[in-house]
């Protein structure tokens, strides 16, 4: 495969230079785009180093993102040096991005686009280039890389020109005023020179297994405006006047990425294998929609009145458990299966730091605590108007009786360990299961008598203040017997297990320990083997505003507010000294928190 030599450093509007180490951009220096099947990453440098398509899942042909060499890119960027500012254009996923070298500037629209009738049936990938001033000598690659190794690219001769194709995935690349190139055998390339006011195209199209629409550019340029209108008329939906209103609305359109709009479920994040240490090893797949996260999700986006994806949202978890019951699984594949296995191919991952993985080993795990963000989910969307039909009742009457009998089994907690135990998390997760389920038993919305539910929470409260307490480390502990801590516990200030002395304490203890500034730690143990978690500092800044802390809990919001990349993304963890980003991009989990917090502290008065 060919493609350029790797860019000089790039001076980010606000994150800094964005340094190519052997091939592999800084994880902080990637905006992502989307058009609801899928996310590409562009690096402030102009390289797309990863699409996936045309769903999420698609052994992905452009993943430089986890193999430099043989991944496949696509690059659009000056010859000469360059500094670049970007920024997402307001309201929408859609980037912009300005170079400036010694002879000019030149300003560079990425969209993936969307179709007059809504998700077009193949991906558009299109990227407008516009003269500002003066001369600016630009050139492009399309490289398509081996999709995780399991085919070679090859450039094909037609009739309305080439096109790439690589396993069952087809490429076409069109534009106008682009320069292209003779073709190579395995990529496109060319160059062109932008003059003030000059107007160019890029645009890639791809299917799989299917016929190639080839494009024609100018449709695609008014298909760019269209894009942004749409998104703009989406943002124009909800409204958020409260604190931090910019990254709230920047987080709500990173959640939007995520959502997958043919079945409405929603991807736990963008990526795959992006190491959570620098050692290697905790290196996860989370392209499929896991049940807290999409409760979590449907939560925040149901208070901005969202209601088309959050009907979707809870419509497809519904069914999906109903079709795979009686068993809960922990995530489901976007399309609504049982994902079947866990596959690790040979590629070098992210600077070399593998393995990279498809699939997630949390299959099959039992995780107690999923039950109470399932009952969460489901009381918050009647809680908004809704009503729920008979099967959906009788299911979810089930699955609490479910709760009743295993609520004190051992699980594998949050954070998906292997060792199970008995976690506090957990348990509170299934008194928050029973709760709801009682209400909405009050409600009339599901069937049968809420007496044993109410007893077995009540059991379950009075269980964890006896066992899960330690009055030497005053605070909740992550299991009893143990002193460790465990900073999942602090969403139960939110759900309402305990707003007062105990759950202060707990907040004083696990930022004693756990804490790095305004980041956090996961649980006990984990400074020496990962990063920060992003999620969990949001969460203990909404565990404050609960317990009435308010002043600390907006103190530490204007910090994490201020660790976002320079386009206000987050990924799923932060290096504590540095904040480089660690994990998966964009981390829904990440985003949500941070939604959640700023909620949190608008309704109780902050």
């Amino acid at each position: 495969m060919t493609s350029f030599p790797a860019a000089p450093p790039v001076a980010g509007s606000a994150g800094g230079p964005a340094e190519r180490v052997d091939g592999y951009a800084e994880l902080r220096a990637y905006a992502a785009i989307g058009d609801g099947r899928t996310v590409a990453l562009i690096a402030s440098d102009g390289a797309v180093d990863w699409f996936p398509t045309p769903d999420l899942l698609t052994p992905p042909v452009f993943a430089a993102l986890l193999d430099a060499e043989r991944g496949g890119r696509m690059e659009l960027r000056p010859v000469d040096d360059f500094s670049v500012s970007r920024r997402y254009l307001p309201g929408t996923n859609v980037l912009e991005t300005v170079f400036t070298t010694a002879g000019g500037s030149v300003r560079v629209t990425d969209a993936l686009v969307t179709g007059v009738a809504g998700r077009l049936p193949w991906s558009e990938l299109a990227r407008r280039i516009e003269g500002v001033e003066g001369e600016v000598d630009m050139r492009w690659s399309v490289a398509p890389g081996t999709a995780f190794n399991a085919a070679s690219p090859w450039v094909e001769h037609t009739l309305h020109g080439p096109v790439i194709r690589v396993g069952d995935v087809l490429l076409g690349v069109r534009g106008s005023e682009h320069g292209p190139n003779e073709p190579g055998s395995q990529h496109l390339e060319g160059r062109f020179t932008t003059l003030e006011e000059s107007r160019h195209l890029l645009v890639v199209s791809a299917t799989r297994g299917e016929p190639l629409r080839m494009l024609t550019p100018e449709l695609v340029d008014r298909g760019i405006d269209r894009t942004i209108e749409i998104w703009s008329f989406w943002s124009d939906e909800f409204t958020f006047d409260g604190p931090w209103a910019d990254a709230v609305h920047r987080s709500a359109l990173a959640l939007k990425l995520l959502i997958h709009s043919p079945t409405g479920s929603i991807a736990a994040a963008a990526t795959t294998s992006l190491p959570e240490q620098v050692a290697g090893g905790k290196n996860w797949d989370y392209r499929f929609a896991w049940v807290r996260d999409l409760a979590y999700t449907v939560g925040a986006l149901l208070r901005f009145g969202l209601r088309e994806e959050t009907h979707a949202a809870v419509s497809w978890l519904l069914t999906t458990i109903r079709k795979h019951g009686p068993e809960v699984s922990v995530f489901y594949t976007l399309d609504g299966e049982v994902a079947a296995h866990v596959d690790y191919p040979d590629l070098p991952g992210w600077r070399g730091i593998g393995p990279v993985v498809v699939g997630n080993e949390a299959l099959g795990q039992l995780q107690l605590g999923i039950f109470g963000d399932l009952f969460a989910v489901v009381r918050a969307y009647v809680d908004d108007g809704n009503v729920l039909d008979a099967e959906t009742g009788r299911m979810l009457a089930a699955v609490a009786d479910r709760v009743c009998d295993t609520w004190y089994h051992r699980d594998a907690g949050m954070w998906e360990l292997p060792d199970p135990q008995l976690w506090t998390a957990s348990r509170i997760g299934c008194w928050q299961a029973l709760d709801n389920a009682v209400r909405l038993s009050d409600d009339k919305q599901i069937p049968g008598g809420p007496d044993r539910w109410a007893a077995e929470r009540d059991r379950i409260r009075d269980w964890v203040n006896e066992n899960c307490w330690s009055e030497a480390r005053q605070s909740f502990v992550a299991y009893p017997g143990s002193e460790d801590l465990d900073t999942a516990v602090l969403l139960h200030a939110a759900s309402g297990f305990d707003r007062g002395e105990r759950m202060s304490r707990t907040i004083d203890a696990i930022q004693a320990e756990l804490g790095r500034g305004p980041l956090v730690y996961r649980y006990s143990g984990m400074q020496e083997e990962e990063g920060t978690f992003v999620a969990c500092a949001f969460w203990l800044a909404s565990a404050l505003a609960c317990v009435g802390r308010m002043d600390e809990a907006k103190a530490r919001m204007e910090e994490l507010i201020g660790l976002a990349n320079d386009v206000g993304l987050y990924s799923e963890m932060m290096a504590a000294d540095t904040h480089e980003f660690l994990g998966n991009i964009p981390q829904g989990l990440s985003h949500l928190a941070l939604i959640t917090a700023v909620q949190t502290i608008e309704e109780l008065g902050g």
